[in-house]
């Protein structure tokens, strides 16, 4: 039988901080596999990397309750490294991040016979990512909230807990991407900047799960610390090495949508929730008006679906402009976008450049990469004061349509994460 566990809440520190630890835990077994079928060449190959990690092999697992998180605890576990699981509550109810996913956090827990603690990151939560994103909103962008979240909800939190409360040094999660530490030969690769001394991030191997885009704004100081257990697997293959564990959460489903549509059950209802209908114009761009909304905030740049609007040729929407309320509408002819301004540039895998470099880019989780011109611009007044003193203009090969202020533009050269920012402004293609 696994280690039960108990309630406590921690220090006044800590505030509104409860965790859950085990009383009594056992000594984990070697794994049993319900399965006979051999572990995968990759997944071979990721067991032996965990076995020759340098340095402490003692981790905090970051559990969500699914899949890929079960599976980097279990080949941690395998592999020999002393495991503790760490989930942070950060919504109550109904969705992978709130009450239901502890649940099965807990139970993967008690399967592998590991220790399991909760910190309730609710306040944080709400404070970091709802109230900001709703802000985001009413301000006509379409903000990002899993990038801010991994830096400003769940990295560093999980790192620092483990830390002072368990004094386990790293943390491991179970997202599609990989790291290359100084210390590896390999990081000396040719890179379009200076990337002597620093971490690099690279994509996962799996391209249709690959998760780097929403990690760009991850510190040197933290990735120096993280593990990715999952990076060089397919996600078929985590499935299927979950059901040669005979993992509980193996056959899960696995959520389509941002966290917070899973909760509220739609991101329409999310945000209907907090900001009351808004009767407004669609107008073309010489401010001819050709249909009606009921707020901003259910529109995004790039959209044609759903736009409610009869026209003699299909419309993109190509701005939101808040102080009026309108949704402004083009032909495509007319929408594409060939430069636009990226702010609170994080630079991970080289230093901030000095002059213009050719790198990819990416400007939304689901587009391709896409060739541009990448040029240092100073800084504002508000960029330094918020310690987000890198800034830059991208000029693209190609017009492009779904450049969304709020949205991330992340710079690659080949797999690895050179940096990336937030979109700020976009610019109209010169004719």
């Amino acid at each position: 039988m696994g280690a039960r566990t108990r309630l406590e809440r921690m220090g006044p520190h800590y505030e509104d901080i409860i965790a859950v630890t085990p009383m009594q835990p056992l000594t984990p077994a070697p794994l049993k596999h319900v399965s006979r079928t051999p572990a995968t060449p990759a997944v071979a190959k990721a067991l032996t990397r965990l076995q020759c990690w340098p340095g402490e092999q003692r981790v905090a697992v970051g559990l969500s309750g699914g899949v890929d998180s079960s599976l980097s605890a279990a080949l941690l576990v395998e592999a020999g490294w002393q495991v503790e699981g760490l989930t942070l509550w950060l919504m109550s109810g109904k969705g992978a991040c709130c009450s239901d996913g502890l649940i099965d956090a807990a139970g993967i827990c008690e399967q592998l016979k590991i220790p399991h603690h909760v910190v309730d990151s609710r306040a944080t939560f709400q404070a970091e990512i709802v109230d900001q994103l709703v802000q985001g909103y009413q301000q006509g962008v379409t903000p990002l909230p899993c990038s801010r979240c991994n830096r400003s909800v769940k990295f560093a939190a999980m790192l620092s807990w483990a830390e002072k409360e368990r004094q386990l040094h790293r943390v491991a999660t179970g997202h599609y991407a990989r790291i290359r530490h100084r210390e590896d030969p390999e990081s000396q690769q040719a890179l379009p900047g200076d990337a002597r001394g620093r971490h690099q991030l690279l994509r996962g191997l799996d391209q249709n799960k690959d998760q780097s885009y929403f990690l760009y704004d991850l510190p040197q100081d933290v990735l120096a610390k993280v593990v990715f257990p999952l990076g060089e697997l397919t996600k078929a293959e985590t499935r299927q090495e979950a059901e040669r564990y005979g993992l509980r959460t193996a056959k899960k489903a696995e959520s389509q949508d941002l966290c917070l549509a899973d909760h509220y059950g739609s991101m329409k209802a999310f945000l209907d929730n907090y900001l009351p209908a808004r009767q407004g114009e669609i107008v073309l761009q010489d401010g001819k008006v050709v249909g009606e909304h009921d707020g901003i905030e259910h529109f995004t740049i790039g959209q044609r679906k759903g736009l409610g609007v009869a026209w003699r040729e299909p419309l993109h929407v190509v701005q939101l402009d808040a102080a009026a309320n309108r949704v402004i509408v083009a032909p495509r002819a007319e929408a594409g976008r060939d430069s636009c301004v990226v702010g609170a540039v994080n630079w991970i895998s080289m230093a901030p450049p000095s002059s213009t470099i050719n790198v990819e880019v990416q400007v939304r989780y689901r587009s391709g990469p896409v060739a541009a011109q990448l040029t240092p611009i100073e800084a504002t007044a508000e960029d330094i004061a918020g310690d987000r003193p890198h800034r830059c203009r991208l000029t693209f090969n190609e017009e492009q349509f779904s450049i969304t202020p709020g949205q991330a533009a992340v710079f690659y050269a080949d797999d690895a994460v050179l940096g990336g920012g937030l979109i700020q402004q976009i610019n109209a293609a010169s004719s």
